[in-house]
């Protein structure tokens, strides 16, 4: 039996890391920026426990313009962002992203629909296209 999900899924996360090593080489240019949304309740993902009181099931960070130390690995990828001016360094396990989008280019996916709807408020669903893995950008976009 061919797994056709398990073979969408492994490849739009390579996406995502394809998207990451190129921000790494390349860094962020034409307004470019990336929402990333994850689980902090992930067994491989670390944070520090402040965070991870604040934000105890999942969090979204924006890479824009302050982000630090970037690291892609095989499982993970790490990088530092600034929290009301304290630099704090992230440890993101690949099976923890919910999501991804860059609101500038009209691009995003949704890495764990099922997930993600558990979790979301049924606010923040309005953003999330129920027929696919593509992100809705109505509601990011400034007027």
């Amino acid at each position: 039996m061919i797994e056709y999900q398990k073979i969408l899924d492994k490849n739009m996360l390579n996406v995502f890391k394809d998207i990451l090593k190129n921000i790494k080489d390349n860094g962020l240019s034409n307004n470019n920026h990336l929402y990333i949304t994850f689980l902090t309740n992930h067994k491989n993902v670390e944070l520090p426990n402040w965070l991870k009181q604040k934000y105890p099931q999942q969090m979204t960070i924006i890479i824009q313009y302050e982000y630090y130390d970037l690291e892609i690995n095989k499982n993970n990828f790490s990088i530092t962002l600034s929290f009301d001016d304290f630099k704090t360094n992230l440890k993101i396990n690949y099976n923890a992203i919910v999501s991804f989008a860059d609101p500038s280019s009209n691009f995003g996916l949704i890495l764990q629909k099922n997930k993600m709807q558990k979790k979301v408020n049924k606010k923040s669903e309005t953003n999330i296209s129920k027929k696919d893995n593509v992100i809705n950008f109505s509601n990011y976009k400034k007027n």
